[in-house]
């Protein structure tokens, strides 16, 4: 039996992802700091992507790891998410892993990218160098209840009854609903396939940033809510703003926000021959969304 271990198990994506690896019948090992705390399905083993020693305990005899953890929170994410993919990577490598699942971002490689994209492309080179085969899905905003990206969407278009914007909401994204998130890796989990592959992933629009925000007014009021650009608004003045408006930290605001000038959209669509299916439309995802967020109310 395939044994496949979670990284991040508790996350958004993660609490997700294992228990359909538990229904597909893989043993699941769900990572977290708190073991002794964790209640889904799966085995729950302690680890720290910032200690190699507990690592090693979570990774012996293990067959696919999946990366999800990040440090995006942290004014230094950068340096310490290197330094955990170097060490994980390693470790893996030791422990006799096949295969690595990691879901980074998208963005062109001729782009100037921004300090969070960045890292996503950093951290994909760090977690090969140990010699293990990275499969590497990179997406855009994931739309599902808890998501960073989402609640940002979500909190906003709930508590402003109008808005004045930055520039950058007219860049475009290709947003994609967590389940089908949750499919993608799915589908690559043990795949052969897949292994040392990058692979893009999104949902079947590509959309700005106010797109999406008057789309998902539409489906949460039943209207369209004002909008108004001004040339310069700046990440930091942006990140404030954002939570002042919403729950997120303004740390993780603005590392985010650094990354919307930049265009993330998919450009090659071969994981549809490794993972056929059709994908979800934004505002169905929306409306997905906003159903999980009533029931775990």
């Amino acid at each position: 039996m395939t044994t496949v271990l979670v990284t991040g198990a508790t996350g958004f994506v993660g609490r997700r992802l294992t228990p359909v690896l538990v229904a597909r019948g893989l043993e699941v090992r769900a990572m977290t700091r708190r073991p002794d705390d964790y209640d889904g399905p799966g085995t729950p083993v302690g680890g720290d992507v910032g200690d190699a020693d507990s690592l090693t305990a979570a990774l012996q005899g293990v067959d696919v790891a999946v990366y999800l953890v990040h440090s995006l929170d942290d004014d230094d994410f950068e340096r310490k998410d290197a330094e955990a993919a170097v060490r994980f990577g390693r470790v893996a490598a030791e422990c006799g892993v096949r295969q690595i699942v990691y879901l980074g971002g998208l963005g062109a490689e001729d782009e100037e990218l921004s300090p969070h994209l960045r890292s996503r492309r950093e951290v994909e080179t760090k977690l090969a160098e140990g010699g293990v085969p990275v499969t590497v899905l990179r997406a855009a905003i994931v739309v599902g209840a808890g998501g960073i990206s989402w609640e940002i969407t979500r909190q906003l278009v709930k508590n402003l009854p109008a808005m004045v914007v930055p520039k950058w909401v007219n860049t475009r994204t290709q947003p994609i609903a967590v389940d089908d998130v949750i499919r993608y890796l799915d589908g690559v989990i043990g795949n052969e396939a897949a292994y040392g592959r990058v692979l893009e992933i999104g949902g079947p629009e590509q959309l700005t940033y106010l797109e999406m925000m008057q789309q998902a007014a539409q489906v949460m009021l039943g209207r369209r809510v004002p909008i108004i650009t001004v040339p310069v608004l700046t990440p930091s003045l942006s990140s404030h703003w954002i939570a002042f408006v919403t729950d997120v930290d303004t740390t993780t605001a603005k590392n985010l926000i650094d990354s919307m000038a930049t265009e993330v959209v998919v450009t090659d669509d071969s994981i549809h021959e490794l993972v056929p299916g059709d994908t979800i439309p934004y505002q169905d995802a929306v409306r997905q969304a906003i159903e999980e967020s009533k029931v775990g109310a």
